[in-house]
């Protein structure tokens, strides 16, 4: 008889539990909403991050609140809300692909970020740019890379992030060009010296390269992105620009901590697909160099995965000292 009526609380419990998980869900959101980006007020990341916050606003009827955690290179913002509760009230807002390189950048990471995350919504995808001065003499890649080969290790590029770096190695490996890489702060900080025609070209991300394009400063000959992108139609891939075999898509997300309720993320994907679904966002995501994005929760988390691994081989290939 004990053991019968054990069995019978048993049951109750977990029923219990399971009534209350379905009430937290139903319930979401209970409180606020952090956006959590770790990047300083108006740069790139900052603006995608305070365009989505204010369009989940709308959809969650919730204030939607957005914390720049700046500082070792991201990973501040990334450990806080692998650490958070997980109930979808604090989300990373960032690129995923960035996010999975962490595991190979740094000699330490401080999560793991496969374990703690799991992908919400992916919003939207670009690639890094191949830029050089619109006083330069090159028109197209293959011109480029010509003269690039005639000069050998006297050429020179200019790089800042992460996906820059690998870009540029990437496209000497394939090649065979020898240009010296020359590391910058920002990308902003590269400007002066490829106006000058000290640095030969660029690797540079696509909210800067499209604002200097637009003002006449540089020029773009390809990005590095798997497949041409609608938001910058006449711009080539490095592949069809005769870089074969490069696909370097960098993918912006949300990410919440794991163990997050699935009708939690289910509810953030959807609201993304209403979010991106519109002309609006089209038009924003356009002036990044990205398209609108939106991908099931088991494919982000798929892509998320992959980009993982990719990025061990990326880091190997480009000699990068991870920090």
């Amino acid at each position: 008889m004990c053991r019968t009526w054990a069995y019978l609380a048993g049951i109750v419990s977990v029923a219990a539990l399971a009534f209350n998980f379905s009430a937290q869900s139903q319930e979401y959101p209970s409180q606020d909403i952090h956006f959590v980006v770790g990047f300083p007020p108006g740069s790139g990341a900052d603006t995608v991050t305070r365009y989505v916050a204010e369009k989940l606003r709308v959809e969650a009827n919730r204030p939607v609140l957005v914390e720049n955690k700046v500082g070792a290179a991201g990973n501040i913002a990334v450990e806080h809300v692998a650490r958070a509760k997980p109930d979808g009230h604090t989300i990373l807002l960032s690129t995923g692909s960035s996010v999975a390189a962490m595991m190979h950048m740094f000699k330490k990471p401080p999560v793991d970020v496969i374990k703690s995350f799991q992908i919400a919504a992916t919003i939207s995808r670009q690639g890094f740019m191949l830029v050089v001065d619109t006083k330069s003499p090159y028109k197209t890649v293959a011109d480029l890379t010509q003269a690039m080969k005639k000069k050998g290790a006297d050429a020179s590029y200019a790089v800042a992030a992460p996906s820059g770096i690998v870009m540029g190695e990437l496209y000497k490996s394939i090649t065979g060009v020898q240009a010296a890489q020359v590391r910058f702060r920002t990308a902003a900080d590269s400007l002066n010296e490829l106006a000058s025609g000290k640095i030969d070209y660029g690797m540079l991300d696509p909210q800067l390269s499209l604002a200097q394009a637009g003002q006449g400063k540089l020029r773009i000959l390809a990005h590095s992105a798997g497949q041409r992108l609608e938001s910058v139609p006449g711009i080539p891939t490095m592949a069809e620009a005769g870089v074969t075999g490069m696909d370097l898509t960098g993918w912006w997300a949300l990410l919440v901590p794991a163990g997050t309720p699935q009708p939690v993320i289910a509810q953030l994907n959807g609201w993304m697909a209403k979010i991106l679904a519109t002309e609006e966002s089209r038009k924003f995501f356009a002036n990044t160099g990205g398209d609108p994005f939106l991908s099931s929760v088991a494919d982000g988390q798929a892509l998320f995965l992959k980009d993982e691994k990719a990025w061990a081989g990326y880091v190997r290939v480009s000699k990068i000292e991870p920090q």
